[in-house]
């Protein structure tokens, strides 16, 4: 007597027995079963109890099959009454029932269990008994949970979630991630990484192989991406954490995919970076002040300060004088002579040239450097060409360095009076200038003018 109770030629669930192989399968596939399975007659004798439901309350099928109903062993005396009406009661009601009761273990504990009953028609239509089902409460409640957290992750949350299968290829996105991608969370299903964003793939497509092999990362990790949208291609942030999915019904751990969670942090970060630039910046100009003190000649002072503001900044500066010393705004025609550069296709220090005997140099009608003097403030300039033929071009038509691609100007000014210009060069690795680096610029600006200034009272004297 395995799983259900055999009597002659008469079975509790119906008229007839079925053939002894049958009944051995279905035994088998009870016992099979997750759940806890058991049955009961109409008279609410018990006929059938899996291996499951043994394992929950401790009652093989031996001791519990023949029973009238749990009174007197699985459940208590006070409740027996009010447990067997209710789970008896779905014999004259359709559907299914869903009920909780607090059941008795063999070893006198309690097991509280949620049960789904349903009657079972024997060949005239008729009740013939009670099929039920059941599972420890803590059990269903944690696979509820599990459901609803994936609906919320998959819904509601404030994150990106992607689930990546073993083809590093998005299954499910939510609409968070969707967003942050910048397309549909159905056009993104099965479309390869490289497709959704232009920079930042490799970083992730390791990161994605790595957790599929050893699994997840000790801590979140920090990937800049550039994502494709409709709008052109966005730079982000992105902290990523990762997951190993695992099938939980398989023997041996088989990979599913990984699940990616990401907040974008960008404005963070840049916030970060922005700082922490202002801060080597600042630190940049006070180490050049003390420099520049222990220079004797004001000239030579702020040749110094240029080379200290060329650290993390830009690869080239040059400095560019006003012909004849100063000029009252708008006044007269702008004539620029070179007082300082940084050497042509090597690095080093700044070189001073002899501005008083110098000739002028000779920039063509819109240059930035003219533009500069003539509006008084910063002037930015890029070559916006990807070809280095037409890059060097551009550079030399403007007597910069021929490795030039980005350029910014600065007026240099002290006692109301334009005194020249500094010009700072970036290279095709570097990015373009920013409002904040010509903020920068005019900061060295006005310290390099106030020694230029310095120098040229001196050389008056003199």
């Amino acid at each position: 007597m395995s799983a259900s109770r055999r009597s002659g030629t008469t079975d509790e669930l119906g008229p007839q027995e079925p053939e002894r192989d049958g009944s051995d399968l279905l035994a088998a596939l009870l016992d099979g079963m997750d759940a806890a399975l058991c049955a009961f007659d109409a008279d609410g004798v018990v006929t059938h109890w899996n291996r499951e439901a043994e394992r929950i309350l401790g009652w093989s099928a031996e001791e519990a099959v023949g029973r009238h109903g749990f009174a007197g062993w699985a459940v208590r005396t006070a409740d027996a009454e009010e447990v067997e009406s209710r789970l008896m009661s779905v014999m004259h009601a359709p559907g299914r029932q869903v009920n909780e009761f607090a059941l008795l273990t063999k070893d006198g504990g309690r097991v509280l269990v949620r049960t789904q009953s349903a009657a079972v028609r024997g060949p005239d239509g008729k009740p013939a008994g009670v099929y039920c089902a059941f599972s420890e409460v803590h059990a269903q409640i944690d696979l509820e949970r599990s459901i609803a957290l994936s609906e919320a992750l998959l819904e509601d949350a404030s994150w990106g979630v992607v689930l990546v299968d073993a083809d590093l290829r998005p299954a499910v996105v939510n609409a968070h991630a969707a967003r942050a991608l910048g397309i549909g969370r159905t056009a993104v299903l099965g479309r390869p990484l490289g497709e959704l964003l232009a920079q930042g793939v490799e970083e992730l497509e390791s990161a994605l192989t790595h957790v599929l092999a050893e699994g997840a990362p000790p801590a979140p990790a920090e990937m800049w991406v550039s994502v494709r949208t409709p709008e052109g291609e966005k730079r982000r942030c992105w902290r990523s954490g990762f997951l190993r999915l695992s099938s939980p019904l398989a023997e041996e751990p088989v990979p599913l995919g990984v699940g990616w969670l990401f907040q974008d942090v960008t404005e963070s970060k840049q916030s970060e970076q922005e700082a922490s630039q202002l801060r080597f910046r600042a630190n940049q100009l006070h180490r050049a002040a003390r420099a520049a003190a222990e220079c004797e000649d004001p000239a030579e002072a702020a040749v110094v300060h240029l080379d200290f503001s060329l650290a993390g900044f830009a690869d080239h500066a040059l400095i560019d004088r006003v012909s004849g010393g100063a000029m009252p705004d708008g006044e007269g025609t702008v004539r620029l002579v070179r007082v300082a550069a940084t050497p042509s296709g090597a690095p080093g220090p700044s070189l001073p040239a002899d501005g008083r005997a110098g000739l002028p140099v000779r920039y063509a009608e819109g240059h930035p450097a003219l533009q500069c003097v003539e509006r008084i403030g910063p002037v930015r300039a890029s070559a916006g060409a990807s070809d280095p033929e037409q890059i060097r071009e551009w550079a030399i038509a403007r007597q910069w360095p021929a490795d030039a691609v980005h350029a910014l100007c600065a007026v240099l000014r002290s006692r109301g009076r334009t005194l020249g210009v500094v010009t700072f060069l970036r290279g095709a690795s570097r990015t373009q200038f920013e409002r904040a680096d010509a903020m920068y610029a005019e900061d060295v600006g006005v310290r390099i003018a106030a020694l230029l200034d310095l120098a040229e009272e001196r050389r008056e004297r003199d």
